[in-house]
Protein backbone atom coordinates (compact mmCIF):
# COMPACT_ATOMS: atom_id res chain seq x y z
CA UNK A 1 0.00 0.00 0.00
CA UNK A 2 1.60 3.47 -1.10
CA UNK A 3 0.12 5.12 2.44
CA UNK A 4 -2.46 7.09 0.74
CA UNK A 5 -5.35 7.38 2.71
CA UNK A 6 -9.03 9.48 2.56
CA UNK A 7 -7.71 13.66 3.19
CA UNK A 8 -4.27 13.28 1.73
CA UNK A 9 -3.79 16.77 0.34
CA UNK A 10 -4.16 15.28 -3.14
CA UNK A 11 -1.10 17.41 -4.92
CA UNK A 12 0.56 14.81 -3.16
CA UNK A 13 0.17 11.98 -5.08
CA UNK A 14 1.96 11.04 -7.79
CA UNK A 15 0.09 9.83 -10.54
CA UNK A 16 -1.78 10.97 -13.55
CA UNK A 17 -4.86 12.63 -13.10
CA UNK A 18 -7.42 12.36 -15.49
CA UNK A 19 -11.01 14.07 -16.54
CA UNK A 20 -13.85 13.37 -18.30
CA UNK A 21 -14.29 14.94 -21.72
CA UNK A 22 -17.74 16.18 -20.98
CA UNK A 23 -16.11 18.65 -18.25
CA UNK A 24 -17.09 21.95 -18.42
CA UNK A 25 -15.30 24.47 -19.71
CA UNK A 26 -14.93 26.52 -16.62
CA UNK A 27 -12.65 23.78 -15.45
CA UNK A 28 -15.41 22.85 -12.95
CA UNK A 29 -14.64 18.94 -12.72
CA UNK A 30 -13.75 15.83 -10.80
CA UNK A 31 -10.18 14.06 -11.35
CA UNK A 32 -9.09 10.69 -11.37
CA UNK A 33 -5.79 9.16 -10.88
CA UNK A 34 -4.90 5.20 -10.21
CA UNK A 35 -2.34 4.83 -7.94
CA UNK A 36 0.08 1.98 -8.10
CA UNK A 37 -2.06 -0.24 -6.05
CA UNK A 38 -5.00 -0.26 -8.03
CA UNK A 39 -7.13 1.99 -5.79
CA UNK A 40 -8.32 5.41 -7.11
CA UNK A 41 -7.85 8.70 -6.09
CA UNK A 42 -10.52 11.66 -6.75
CA UNK A 43 -9.80 15.10 -6.56
CA UNK A 44 -12.02 18.24 -7.35
CA UNK A 45 -10.32 20.35 -10.35
CA UNK A 46 -10.66 23.90 -8.86
CA UNK A 47 -8.84 22.58 -5.49
CA UNK A 48 -5.95 20.28 -7.06
CA UNK A 49 -4.19 20.90 -3.63
CA UNK A 50 -7.81 19.64 -1.34
CA UNK A 51 -8.56 16.43 0.03
CA UNK A 52 -8.51 13.50 -2.36
CA UNK A 53 -10.58 10.48 -1.87
CA UNK A 54 -8.95 6.97 -1.92
CA UNK A 55 -11.38 4.02 -3.10
CA UNK A 56 -10.63 0.52 -2.99
CA UNK A 57 -10.75 -0.92 -6.94
CA UNK A 58 -13.79 -3.19 -5.66
CA UNK A 59 -15.29 0.63 -4.27
CA UNK A 60 -14.43 2.23 -7.82
CA UNK A 61 -15.62 -0.59 -9.56
CA UNK A 62 -19.18 -1.13 -8.02
CA UNK A 63 -19.37 2.97 -8.46
CA UNK A 64 -18.87 2.42 -12.25
CA UNK A 65 -21.28 -0.07 -12.66
CA UNK A 66 -23.73 1.37 -10.92
CA UNK A 67 -23.31 4.46 -13.39
CA UNK A 68 -23.05 2.77 -15.94
CA UNK A 69 -26.71 1.15 -15.00
CA UNK A 70 -27.70 4.72 -14.71
CA UNK A 71 -28.14 4.00 -10.44
CA UNK A 72 -27.45 7.65 -10.19
CA UNK A 73 -29.49 9.74 -12.66
CA UNK A 74 -31.97 10.64 -10.14
CA UNK A 75 -28.94 12.99 -8.30
CA UNK A 76 -28.39 15.33 -11.79
CA UNK A 77 -30.58 17.44 -13.49
CA UNK A 78 -30.98 15.67 -17.27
Amino acid sequence: MEGHSNGVPADSIKAAWVKSKKSAANGQCVELAKLPDGRVAVRNSTDPSGPALIFKKTEFEAFVHGAREREFDHLIDC
